[in-house]
């Protein structure tokens, strides 16, 4: 799946005028939540997601007695959202975010590129938590936005047709979901070249909505597609090349053909092993597991589990 989690860079424009105004302090507050903002932009920079945090509460609070319409409020609040939502803290991220999308739009209108980015984003902390219902209306109204901002075949219209359409298949609605990835599919191949990583996510996406339909002969030879791109933009160990060989593993497995996926799950594991990537690790694990158990090799199934549980165990430390 392809959403913005990298929080679409999460603004550096903003982030530059926030450096800017550091020590231009023209009434109470305005020093103090300048020194917040630029604390914790560079704290965020570095991965320093608690000091970050921090200083983005205090921004906050600060911003609070600069009026309802100064900007200032709406980026404090977006960037206290963007830490939280990389902490994982999904119930302290919503209401940030949402308030920090309501003033944009008011301040600056719903097609400035603030207000784009921060809907893209919100659409994606949602898609995070598979909260789909809260995620289409926001991806459909950020399409319908950027193809006017930026014409029907702009990049940024790709990914989000490939967000709108990954939703649709995972409710199962594929007769909507296989046309938008054909069109972003286009889309990226014309703009940003057929071997580019972001072009490999689209096609490993259409696979999977192929093989959910049983359509094995289109399918295959996407994952084959999507997994040289992968291997040779990114490197044979590469986590997201981990993502694709699990991907080929479920299409074999969903057919029988245990023997062609054991060795892609096999892969994938010593990718994410080496990754410390505790969480993928512990869903191929699983895979694997139901693939022994399907040819009663209930034994090694339950060794494979016994890692997963394993897994789970030091991803929830």
């Amino acid at each position: 799946m392809r959403v913005r989690t990298s929080m679409r860079a999460w603004l550096p424009g903003l982030a530059v005028a926030v450096l800017l105004l550091a020590g231009r302090a023209a009434w109470a507050g305005e020093a103090e939540f300048n020194a917040h903002m630029g604390a914790g932009v560079t704290a965020l920079g570095r991965s320093d997601e608690g000091e970050a945090a921090a200083r983005f509460e205090a921004a906050v609070r600060e911003a609070a007695g600069f009026g309802e319409s100064d900007p200032r409020r709406a980026v404090s609040l977006y960037f206290l959202a963007v830490t939280y939502h990389r902490q994982g803290r999904y119930e302290d991220a919503e209401t940030p975010y949402k308030q920090a999308l309501d003033l944009t739009e008011k301040i600056r209108g719903p097609e400035h590129p603030d207000f784009v980015t921060m809907l893209g984003n919100l659409a994606a902390f949602y898609m995070e938590q598979f909260k789909n219902a809260y995620a289409e209306p926001l991806l459909t109204r950020l399409l319908a936005i950027e193809e006017k901002l930026y014409g029907a075949d702009h990049v940024e219209v790709a990914t989000t047709l490939n967000n709108l359409a990954e939703l649709y298949r995972r409710e199962g609605f594929l007769s909507r979901a296989i046309p938008l990835f054909q069109r972003a599919l286009a889309i990226s191949e014309a703009k940003i070249g057929p071997d580019h990583p972001e072009t490999a996510t689209t096609v490993a996406n259409l696979a999977r909505s192929y093989t959910s339909q049983a359509h094995y002969a289109e399918a295959e030879p996407l994952y084959r597609r999507a997994l040289r791109i992968r291997e040779n933009a990114l490197g044979a160990d590469h986590p997201q090349v981990g993502s694709v060989l699990n991907y080929f593993g479920e299409f074999y497995r969903a057919q029988g053909l245990y023997s062609e996926a054991e060795p892609l799950y096999l892969r994938a594991i010593t990718i994410y092993e080496k990754a410390a990537d505790n969480v993928q690790l512990a869903i191929v694990l699983h895979n694997l597991a139901r693939a022994y158990d399907s040819q009663g090799r209930r034994k090694e199934a339950d060794a494979v589990l016994a890692r997963a549980k394993k897994a789970e165990q030091q991803r929830a430390k």
